[in-house]
């Protein structure tokens, strides 16, 4: 237990300094990227170390290899045992690349892969407190690509970072020191090849970069498409709109295809303008060299050596430019997940007020409600109390404001004028956390996820009885169901639970609520969609359920609402009439309207 609480807060100290080094480095990636593996660096330091070791051979050989042609060449001036110790030499630099390769790996692996994970746990926990609001506007299958792909990217680049970037540095270091101590004219020659490097990035970087954000945003649109397509698979089908939606996809298919056609033909033309422009200073630097030698200034194995050192440096900073454009998209990419990480409209429960215990009175107080500055209301000047274990039904036009009174009783919005408390605290001091633990949400829209149906209704409840869990099927009408199903309560459902009727599923939505025994229930049009056999068998668990409890009912039905102690009738985000079912009939006002209707 104690262990679970130190992955926690260790969890939560991460995703804090996440969040603080996006914000602090805003437009500074690599920065960022180097912040997020602070707490890492001394592995990340050991793997450079082993990196060293491993990659030496790269810099030994070319020494062992002028060493042996110059003691070939020239045996007036060297003996025979300097050949054996140059072989022992070159063996041994090669073996130990073995075991240093491995421990390279694993001082960089590990950390590498924390991030990646930290990036995305990082994303899940700011999705679990970003605003209702802000998730209705968020497209699914662009965090999913953000999510997996992106945070790969990132992955992906630190990979690179040390495959390429730390070779072309340590290359040209040793190069350059070997060559200085060797010859000065020939080392001066060497580092003129650095500025055209910095040329080709320059003249091709702008333009990678700005065609991988524009493919990047492609597909994440695609990824949203396709998302959004899977779900309306049996409105399409029912209505015969499978062209349409494969055109809509093909479309969009095709302006993916177009970007990124364009970023390969710019990779492509940076990658072989490269090539070709080191491959010229290559044979450039080979006739030099040989100059160099056929005037006596070096000896033969140094032709080879600086031909060695200087292909190893070309090569890698070929490399570089080759993955020039997979920087740029991981780079890329780390803009993209702070798209998500820097957003504040978030749910803020810090140094909130903790609710232990709820009795589920409420008190609306001219509460007034707008989604954006500007807008006109979609509640106006709403006042009502409610006692502890009152049903207060909602009727009303579609866009009257019931949902809107709903979702500030969840905690989903919060008043912009007015008060709204609950047994005597403002909603905006209470940590909606500790408070929604003790209320119950049944929606219109059944959500069910892929799995049982037992893990359906216990969802986020550590343990349940066998007893309690019968008791509920019960209560919610449920009995029938389960006897009729393979595996009983343990019956695997599909996807959104596509398998089960939708009374079915209303049930089990219900049952759900029941087990948790809440103080507060929300039931929003929760038979609507259903038929009369349908409704009648959920009305029964509906009726085991608000039992006792302060509930909170929108409905057209009649059946719905006729038992609630008090109907409030919402007309352009306003009551106006309240009163009990009988009440108001007598009254012959708006809502006896609406049942004459």
């Amino acid at each position: 237990m104690k262990s679970q609480k130190n992955k926690e807060s260790q969890g939560n100290k991460d995703f804090e300094n996440l969040l603080k080094s996006y914000k602090q480095n805003k437009n500074k990636p690599l920065i960022t990227l180097l912040y997020m593996y602070k707490g890492n660096w001394g592995k990340l330091i050991l793997s450079i170390f082993f990196f060293i070791l491993k990659n030496s051979p790269v810099w030994i050989l070319p020494i062992v290899t002028a060493n042996i042609i110059d003691i070939a060449s020239n045996r007036s001036k060297h003996n025979i045992n300097g050949l054996w110790i140059n072989l022992i030499v070159a063996v041994v630099v090669i073996l130990q690349n073995i075991p240093t390769q491995m421990l390279h790996m694993k001082f960089l692996c590990e950390p590498v892969r924390y991030v990646e994970a930290k990036l995305r746990s990082g994303l899940v926990k700011k999705l679990q407190i970003l605003s209702i609001s802000y998730h209705k506007e968020l497209q699914s299958g662009k965090l999913q690509s953000k999510v997996l792909r992106d945070v790969e990217a990132i992955q992906f680049l630190s990979m690179q970072v040390y495959v390429t970037i730390l070779p072309v540095v340590f290359n040209i270091a040793v190069a350059l020191i070997v060559t200085v101590s060797k010859s000065r004219t020939v080392a001066i020659f060497f580092l003129m090849t650095l500025p055209v490097a910095l040329i080709f990035i320059t003249l091709f970087g702008k333009n990678i970069k700005i065609t991988n954000s524009e493919f990047r945003k492609e597909i994440e649109e695609m990824s949203a498409n396709v998302a959004e397509m899977v779900e309306m698979v049996p409105l399409t089908r029912a209505h015969g709109l499978e062209k349409v939606e494969i055109k809509k996809i093909d479309n969009q298919l095709g302006r993916v295809r177009k970007k990124g056609y364009h970023l390969d033909i710019i990779n492509g033309l940076f990658g072989a303008y490269s090539w070709a422009t080191f491959q010229i200073f290559q044979v450039i630097c080979l006739g030099f060299t040989g100059y160099q030698a056929y005037m006596g200034r070096i000896t033969v194995g140094d032709v080879v050596l600086y031909q060695s050192y200087f292909a190893s440096i070309l090569g890698q900073i070929a490399n570089v430019i080759n993955t020039y454009p997979v920087l740029v998209k991981g780079v890329e990419s780390i803009n993209s997940v702070g798209e998500i990480l820097i957003v504040d409209d978030i749910e803020d429960n810090r140094d909130k007020r903790k609710v232990n215990d709820v009795n589920g009175a409420f008190s609306f107080r001219n509460v007034e409600f707008k989604y954006n500055l500007g807008d006109e209301p979609v509640l106006k000047d709403f006042t009502m109390e409610v006692k502890k274990g009152e049903c207060i039904a909602f009727v009303g036009e579609s866009g009257a404001g019931k949902t809107t009174i709903l979702n500030l009783i969840i905690g989903f919005n919060k008043a912009t004028k007015g008060k709204l408390l609950m047994d005597g605290i403002e909603m905006s001091d209470i940590d909606l956390r500790s408070y929604r633990e003790h209320i119950a949400v049944v929606p219109q829209n059944t959500i069910l996820f892929s799995g049982t149906i037992r893990e359906n209704i216990t969802y986020g409840l550590n343990s349940v009885s066998e007893e309690r869990l019968q008791e509920i099927i019960q209560y919610a009408n449920l009995q029938d169901v389960m006897k009729k199903l393979p595996d009983g309560v343990d019956t695997k459902i599909g996807e959104h639970g596509g398998n089960l009727s939708g009374g079915q599923k209303q049930r089990i939505s219900i049952a759900r609520a029941l087990i948790r025994d809440p103080k507060i229930i929300v039931l929003d049009e929760a038979t609507s969609a259903l038929d009369n056999v349908a409704e009648v068998q959920v009305q029964k668990a509906m009726k085991s359920l608000i039992e006792g409890h302060t509930t909170f009912i929108v409905a057209h039905r009649l059946s719905t609402i006729k038992d609630a102690d008090h109907i409030v009738v919402m007309k352009n985000g306003s009551c106006v009439e309240y009163g009990t079912y009988n009440e108001l009939v007598a009254l012959k006002g708006e809502f006896y309207k609406q049942l004459k209707s």
